[in-house]
Formats: C-alpha cells, structure tokens, sequence
C-alpha cells in the first residue's frame, strides 16, 4: 500500500517522541524483574506474620510460583495498561483533522491502519520479550530452572491474544473520534469473554483462554489440544477486525 513504510516510520517516531515506548518498556521490564522477586520473598513475608506452626506449612516457592506471578501482572495488569496505552490510536488525529492532507496527498487509509496496528503490535511485542525474558533470567538465577512445559507456546498464546485486543482497538477506533469509543467498545468485547467463560467448556472457543489458561497449559491442567478451537477463533477475528477496520476507515468522512 502507498505510503506504508513511511507511515509506519511516523508512528514509531512519534511513540519515541509521546514517551509511549519507554513507559511500556518501563514498565513491563518491572513486571519482568519482580515476578520471580514477588514469589520468592512472598511465602517469607506470611512467614514473617504467622505462628511458626503455620509458617512450616507454607511450601517452598518455585520456577512455577514466579510464571504464575508473570501472568498475573502481565495477562491481567499488563493487557489494561496496553488497552489504556492506545486507546487513543486516531482519536487524537481524526479529531484534529491531520489525516486529511496526507490522505489526499496519496497515502491510502488502508496504509494509515495497518500502520499503526504494525507499531502498536511492534511495541507489544518487545514490552512482552523484554518481561518474558528478564522473568526467565531471574528465574533461572533465583529458582535455578526453568524446565517448565510449553513455557515458550504460552507466552505466544499471551501476545497473540493481545494481538487481538489491539486489532479490537483499532477497528473500534474507526467507529468514533475519540478515544472514549475505541476503550469502551473493547471492554466491552473483553466483558462478554469474560461472561462467556463461566460457562466450563467455552475455554475451548473463547479467545480470553489465550491469557488465562497460560499456568495451566504449564502445569498441563489443559493441553495445546484443548486451546486450538480459541486459537483459531482469536486468529480469524484477528483477521476480520483488521478487515473491517480498513472497510470501515474507507468510507468514513475525515
């Protein structure tokens, strides 16, 4: 598509300039460094609290203990923060009417989209390496293994769901000009999943299951068997969300 390289240098420029970049670094490399952290000193600090009858039942933490930790700060806090981060991913510049020019100057609105979903989806994906990675060092240094199963297959399952959540932020983005309309058309998406997962085999469909059954693809409470129908659902809709945001941006008046 006309333009797309170099609008995609514009939006990674402009993620390094609004400080977007270094504050998701920021803050997934905290995530990162104090999951094994918080597992270690946890149990000493209930320790620390209770009868010492109590405290000798406390069982010791493990590799286990700090992945768990991992994806409650990264599959939960972490996917929020991403929300919020790019919830305003063309409020700022449908509002102010800056696309127009380069628009009419040639640059195809399918480009503008892809674009940004590209920078989005790049800065995701160094913040979660960077917290899957320096939880993995620290691990190793603290527990001495990290010879978990799937370990690998689960982080991926983790970005590919927030993947889908930034595809559901940029179509929904295209509905609206402000950035209140992209966050509560994807909680709201999010809030269905999350209903939807009352139900005990809707795992197997619902795309909420790519960040939240991580621990127990570990732990093989579940296999990779059981997560591939919601493994094909999230990549479909990947798929048709980024379609329709294009179709949609195409025939919205700028």
């Amino acid at each position: 598509m006309r333009g797309y390289a170099a609008f995609l240098g514009k939006e990674l420029i402009e993620a390094v300039r609004t400080y977007k970049l270094f504050l998701m670094l920021v803050i997934f490399g905290v995530f990162g460094m104090s999951s094994p952290l918080l597992a270690k000193l946890t149990p000493q600090m209930i320790a620390s609290v209770v009868s010492p009858e109590l405290a000798a039942t406390i069982p010791a933490p493990s590799a286990v203990d700090a992945w768990t930790q991992f994806y409650k700060n990264v599959g939960q806090l972490g996917l929020v923060i991403l929300i919020i981060m790019f919830s305003g991913v063309l409020a700022n510049e449908l509002s102010k009417g800056t696309l127009v020019n380069v628009v009419t100057k040639g640059l195809s609105r399918g480009a503008v989209i892809l674009a940004k979903l590209t920078s989005m989806v790049a800065i995701w994906t160094g913040s979660l390496v960077l917290a899957a990675g320096l939880t993995w060092v620290y691990t190793q240094y603290l527990f001495g293994s990290n010879a978990l199963p799937h370990l690998v297959v689960s982080v991926v399952l983790l970005w590919v769901f927030g993947v889908f959540l930034l595809s559901l932020l940029v179509c929904a983005a295209t509905l609206g000009s402000n950035n209140w309309v992209a966050l509560l058309i994807t909680v709201a998406v999010v809030a269905v999943g999350l209903v939807a997962g009352i139900i005990p085999a809707a795992y197997h469909y619902n795309p909420l299951s790519l960040a939240s059954q991580n621990m127990a693809l570990i732990t093989g409470t579940v296999t990779l068997g059981d997560l591939w129908p919601a493994i094909g659902i999230t990549l479909g809709l990947i798929v048709v969300l980024v379609a329709a945001a294009i179709g949609i941006f195409r025939r919205r008046v700028l």
